[in-house]
């Protein structure tokens, strides 16, 4: 069976929610069309990778005629495609499990991403990859929301052991890309005060699809892009 392709910079957030995911499931797959930087739209010029994603941005995928855009719609097709005992993160079996994973999927889309997305763009993606200086401003009001996400979190978590249950699912995995950066940040002790998050992301950190070597190695992640 041929890889599954995705279309992108491994070292892109979006891109990386996808990549653990088939790291997850242990799918094969290839990572094509790599740019020389991080871009947050793909190149106006290659034209078969905006003839998959529409708007030209990033990820986009292909599996035989199947083709996807959206890095939380691939993920989701990637763990039904290769769903197993053993790798069950959906749990759509399960109405009340995958309601659950529902649910705390829209929170790391709508609450946590928009809450430490900005921090991880001021202090490691803008001064990198543009030469702009942190805005200190964005960074701060961007801190106080994510403090009251992750007082959210730490309720939640000192009665599951993960999100939506006492169970892996991809509403785990979602938080893997942007926080994994925002850990080497300077306010990366912000997870210090939340016993029970701190112990919830290195227990997924810690996993092989997720692990840093692995990651520098052949996944870096960490762009400025939608998808």
């Amino acid at each position: 069976m041929a890889p599954v392709k995705v279309f992108g910079p491994a070292r892109s957030t979006n891109v990386a929610r996808v990549l653990v995911c088939l790291e997850e499931v242990g799918a094969e797959y290839e990572v094509v069309s790599e740019p020389r930087a991080p871009c947050q739209k793909l190149a106006a010029a290659d034209d078969s990778i905006l003839i998959l994603q529409p708007f030209g941005q990033i990820p986009a995928f292909q599996d035989g005629d199947v083709v996807l855009f959206e890095s939380r719609a691939i993920a989701k097709y990637v763990l039904r495609k290769y769903k197993s005992a053993d790798a069950d993160l959906l749990r759509e079996g399960n109405l009340k499990e995958a309601a659950m994973v529902d649910v705390w999927t829209e929170v790391e889309a709508h609450q946590y991403n928009p809450a430490i997305s900005p921090i991880v763009y001021e202090c490691l993606v803008n001064p990198a990859m543009r030469g702009i200086p942190p805005n200190q401003k964005v960074v701060d009001e961007s801190l106080e929301k994510l403090k009251k996400v992750l007082d959210v979190y730490e309720a939640r978590l000192s009665k599951t052991k993960f999100l939506a249950g006492d169970f892996l699912s991809f509403a785990d995995l979602n938080h893997f890309p942007y926080t994994y950066y925002f850990m080497a940040t300077p306010h990366a002790a912000v997870f210090d005060s939340y016993p029970h998050v701190k112990a919830w992301w290195e227990s997924i950190v810690s996993r092989p699809s997720c692990l840093p070597r692995r990651l520098d190695a052949k996944h870096r992640v960490g762009s400025s892009e939608k998808g």
